[in-house]
């Protein structure tokens, strides 16, 4: 028998949120048996909560949304990733403002965290959900399929595939969470640098810095841009530089590391059913969107 497990003791981290930039502060607190993960904005009077299930998503442009009851928490994606590899059932997540930090654009520290603070078995066997038959969500016009699959553990298989032949087409496969901390947790987030002004131009990654994203130029930078990279990041314009086509102060950790950061992503947006899955899921392009439209899917087999 499998049993529930939350995290010893609360632990808080602090930063800009990726999108919005404002600072806030997310503290984890252990949950009750069976309460699953819920955010709650401590910032309203007495406090607003919202349960972290896919009905509650309200928006996943550039990330994911979650609402209830007029107060909302986004791109909460990496820290669900986290709770999920690390096997967390139940948890308070305590938010100050409208984003989680975005950190270092991975799910690394808040894995670390609650390494340092533990976890603690609870009295209640280990809920999931076990699919016993194929769920598919699809997007022919963008060529997304997430396929769901009956199987006796939690396994991915996921594409990614971009006409830059600096990512290009990359798989990323985890078969046991026991791959989570070392091959997924610290994959960061990444875009290109053509979409960094348009992103800036919707109000949009005020929070984004070289050391928290992989930053891909597939052309040319000239002194104007580096001048202008300079001056949006606050760095001199001499650090300003591309090495292997990332415009980064850091290296990838690996060559598929949009591939893998992506299944990061997905392990977030999953958790989204409200407990862990027993499946074989097949990925090709995933995407916020996709990924909560499955969790949606899924969910409905709960009350079949």
């Amino acid at each position: 028998m499998e049993f529930q497990t939350t995290i010893n003791t609360p632990f808080t981290l602090s930063g800009p949120g990726l999108h919005t930039g404002k600072f806030t502060h997310t503290t984890i607190k252990p949950g009750e048996v069976n309460s699953g993960i819920v955010f709650c904005r401590t910032d309203f009077e007495g406090g607003k909560t919202i349960a972290a299930v896919a009905d509650n998503v309200t928006d996943t442009n550039h990330g994911t949304t979650i609402a209830n009851d007029g107060a909302s928490v986004s791109t909460i994606e990496h820290l669900m990733s986290a709770l999920h590899g690390m096997r967390i059932d139940n948890a308070i997540v305590e938010v100050d403002g409208p984003e989680v930090p975005i950190l270092d654009g991975s799910a690394r520290l808040w894995v670390e965290q609650i390494q340092k603070v533990g976890t603690v078995q609870q009295n209640a066997e280990r809920r999931y959900l076990h699919l016993k038959e194929s769920v598919e969500w699809a997007d022919e016009a963008s060529g997304i399929v997430l396929k769901a699959e009956p199987a006796d553990d939690f396994v991915v298989d996921s594409t990614i595939e971009f006409k830059s032949e600096l990512i290009g087409r990359q798989s990323a496969r985890l078969t046991s969470y026991g791959q989570y901390l070392n091959e997924f947790a610290r994959c960061r987030t990444f875009v290109f640098l053509r979409e960094v002004e348009a992103l800036l131009s919707l109000n949009l990654i005020k929070g984004g810095d070289l050391d928290n994203a992989l930053v891909f130029v597939d052309k040319p930078l000239g002194d104007e841009e580096k001048t202008r990279l300079a001056a949006l990041y606050n760095r001199d314009k001499d650090s300003i530089k591309v090495s292997n086509g990332v415009l980064n102060t850091i290296e990838p950790f690996f060559d598929n590391e949009p591939a893998r950061h992506k299944l990061l992503d997905f392990m977030g947006d999953i958790y989204l059913v409200g407990m862990p899955v027993k499946g074989h899921f097949t990925l090709r392009c995933p995407g916020h969107r996709a990924n909560v439209e499955l969790a949606k899917l899924i969910r409905k087999l709960i009350i079949k």
